[in-house]
């Protein structure tokens, strides 16, 4: 029987778009406690099932594929820009295509105003009148109101207006950035983008055997299988460690390891390849917040999306794309790569940042690896870097990371960095590896 919290989750699930939910109805309906149905209600929102909204209350919402991330609800408009409704509520779950800037003639503004788009506008009441009229939805910049009639008319065709108090200019760039940081979200690459799914999965019941586990190895290549309860729920796991010499009738209840690692499907692949990495783990099973199976993921899962990730260019840009991006390989010198300090590398003194240091350190470290082919670093377990010199604004870095020791799982590198053939920073990385 699922739990409370399940139940509570395929309720949401099961409501309309645009209806409105609160944790005393949940309750009530439910026969759950207050404080049972508010964590079901956040863990929704973080699902991105439901959107609670101040002053409005919270309401479901269609729950994004990694496709659509660049565009975002009426709901999320609100939360980004501090607004508040004026009119057209059950409208906030739909999502906005496009947004216009009302920043020219009436009759040119409407060439551009469609349907499911947002028009963001000053107090200019026939403009608010038109778009609602267009089917677009409007977003009033500079605290102002509109005429009760219009709002009438926007909660008749379920579109929503929203008063904000930033001016025109911030509110366009408040949405850019949102739509920005989604789409560097929807480049994360997480475990339920990767892992083999239930039905394709291999797993062993606790009152199989170990002659079922031959079976499976056989069948499977993996020596690691998770162990399930009558009602689906991963207790144990199971190796060839266990099984080695032990009598093939015997139940694998008996010499399984319990309280295994687990990844959720939203683990993101480099904490899970941090896992497998430095616990040696081949597979790992997938479940949910009950501990029902979901799946497994298995190194070769992890490996492939690793190679993947560094052949595709990223969509949204972080600092540690721009770091890489900007080290090349030194053509006169073996294990030296340059760098130059752009603008978005510096702090606000116009020096090179702590934090893009240590990136360039770690990016560097990783290309030589790479060289040597001793396999790709995943995670530095342990940096200590020193700050010698300040770096300006254009200076040319030259980066020179030194294999000090190597062993199967982990890398200790020396580096130190040169501007103008002067010491500016050493660093010493301790990392992970991951074979190719």
């Amino acid at each position: 029987m699922a739990s409370k919290h399940e139940q509570i989750i395929q309720h949401i699930i099961s409501l309309d778009i645009g209806h409105k939910i609160s944790v005393r109805q949940i309750a009530k309906e439910l026969h759950v406690s207050d404080g049972t149905a508010y964590r079901a209600i956040k863990d929704a929102e973080n699902q991105g099932l439901v959107s609670t909204i101040e002053r409005v209350g919270t309401i479901r919402i269609e729950r994004k594929k990694k496709e659509n991330f660049e565009r975002l609800t009426f709901a999320e408009v609100i939360n980004i820009v501090e607004g508040q409704v004026l009119g057209g509520r059950k409208g906030l779950h739909k999502t906005l295509n496009k947004f216009v800037i009302g920043a020219m003639q009436l009759d040119a503004m409407m060439r551009y105003t469609e349907a499911d788009s947002l028009l963001i506008v000053g107090n200019r009441i026939k403009a608010h009148e038109l778009a609602i009229k267009e089917g677009a939805a409007v977003l009033i910049t500079g605290g102002f109101d509109t005429e009760d009639y219009i709002k009438r008319l926007a909660d008749e065709r379920q579109l929503p207006i929203i008063s904000t108090s930033y001016d025109t200019f911030t509110v366009a760039a408040m949405i850019n950035r949102a739509i920005y940081d989604q789409l560097i979200k929807k480049e994360i690459v997480v475990v339920g983008d990767i892992f083999t799914p239930f039905d394709s999965s291999f797993y062993l019941h606790s009152k199989d055997t170990v002659q079922d586990w031959y079976r499976l190895n056989n069948n499977s290549t993996h020596t690691r299988f998770p162990v399930v309860d009558n009602k689906k729920r991963v207790i144990g796991m199971v190796t060839s460690k266990d099984v080695i010499g032990v009598d093939e009738q015997t139940i694998i209840d008996k010499v399984m390891s319990r309280n295994p690692k687990i990844v959720q499907a939203k683990t993101s692949l480099a904490s899970v390849a941090h896992m497998m990495v430095w616990e040696g783990i081949e597979v790992m099973p997938v479940a949910d917040e009950t501990n029902h199976l979901k799946g497994i993921i298995s190194r070769q899962d992890v490996l492939k999306a690793l190679q993947q990730i560094q052949r595709q260019p990223q969509i949204g840009e972080t600092i540690d794309d721009i770091v890489s991006r900007s080290i090349i390989e030194d053509e006169h010198k073996k294990d030296v790569y340059l760098t130059t300090v752009a603008p978005q590398m510096t702090n606000q003194l116009g020096t090179l940042s702590n934090g893009v240091f240590t990136a360039l350190i770690t990016e560097a470290s990783r290309r030589m690896l790479l060289q040597y082919k001793k396999g790709d670093l995943v995670v530095a377990e342990n940096l200590t870097v020193y700050f010698i010199k300040p770096v300006q604004i254009d200076s040319t870095l030259h980066i020179q990371p030194k294999l000090l020791e190597i062993g199967r799982v982990y890398a200790k590198i020396d580096v130190e960095v040169y501007d103008e053939q002067k010491l500016v920073g050493k660093g010493l990385l301790m990392a992970q590896l991951i074979n190719r």
